[in-house]
């Protein structure tokens, strides 16, 4: 009895040796991680996804994703061409493109890549004056790429995407440009009001001329139509008494002397030629001859 106990010790102490052997022979590593052997401290191989052996005590492996990771780079802030201070903040995505590169190049490749980060945002807003830099976020985030494309390479680091989420610039600044804001809206407003009064001015002023202009062809219009109306008239006058006989005009000089008689006043001028013609109206014989007596 006492043997059979010895024995089954004997075996689960064999068989938890033989766990503890396997385990230290295998390792997994997860999806999208690549596995960096080390043998005494000094890399071996690089391993992909899945169940890796190793030698237990001698070999160890370190696992590094590569996944595409975002990174947010906090504010800082940066002085422009004309001295004008700014923070900005930026967000990118990075993917470990060389795993033996990311992690034996350098003791903090993603250390190293926010500062070379900054550093080439530093360059690029520093050549540039403020209303440049707050109006060109699209044209540094471009640049930014160009710039720190080749130099993560030595890094093992692919910046897939970077974006400057804000350039603000400090607070005086920010309040300087906000009077100034206030003053060219105040100054655009006066204009438009001062444009509009004269606009409105000029359009009163020509329709009171046009109005005027109106009022005249109008009474020219009218003088014109009765000086037409006049002149017809006398045309017309001088057509009937061109075709009025002799007798007609007799007639009209009796008719009219005899009106003149019956007023106070009877004088009568009439030139030397037609002088001697006065007795051929009767009416005014007859007048002549009572004065004479």
């Amino acid at each position: 009895m006492e043997f059979k106990m010895i024995l089954d010790l004997k075996i689960i102490i064999f068989i938890v040796l033989l766990v503890i052997l396997t385990s230290g022979c295998t390792t997994i590593v997860p999806q999208n991680y690549e596995g960096l052997i080390e043998t005494l401290g000094k890399y071996t191989k690089t391993v992909k996804a899945g169940l890796t052996f190793k030698i237990p005590f001698f070999q160890r492996v370190k696992k590094v994703s590569m996944a595409l990771q975002p990174l947010e780079i906090s504010r800082y802030s940066i002085i422009t061409k004309d001295n004008a201070e700014i923070s900005t903040s930026l967000t990118l995505n990075y993917q470990v493109t060389n795993s033996f590169k990311y992690f034996y190049n350098n003791t903090d490749s993603e250390t190293s890549m926010v500062q070379l980060v900054r550093g080439h945002l530093r360059d690029i807003i520093g050549r540039m004056d403020l209303n440049d830099a707050l109006g060109s976020t699209s044209a540094i985030n471009n640049e930014l790429s160009k710039a720190i494309g080749d130099l993560t390479d030595i890094y093992g680091i692919s910046v897939i995407r970077i974006n400057v989420d804000e350039l603000l610039p400090s607070k005086q600044i920010q309040a300087a440009m906000d009077k100034q804001l206030t003053a060219d809206r105040e100054k655009t407003a006066t204009i438009a009001k001062a444009e509009g009064e004269a606009e409105n001015i000029r359009l009163t002023t020509k329709a009171n001329n046009d109005a005027l202009i109106a009022t005249a062809k109008a009474k020219a219009e009218a003088i014109k139509t009765e000086a037409d109306a006049e002149a017809y008239r006398i045309n017309k006058l001088q057509e009937t008494l061109s075709q009025a006989s002799e007798g007609y005009f007799r007639n009209q000089s009796i008719v009219a002397f005899t009106k003149l008689s019956a007023g106070n006043n009877n004088m009568i001028v009439m030139d030397k030629e037609n002088i001697d013609k006065i007795g051929d109206i009767p009416a005014i014989k007859k007048i002549w001859d009572q004065d004479k007596n």
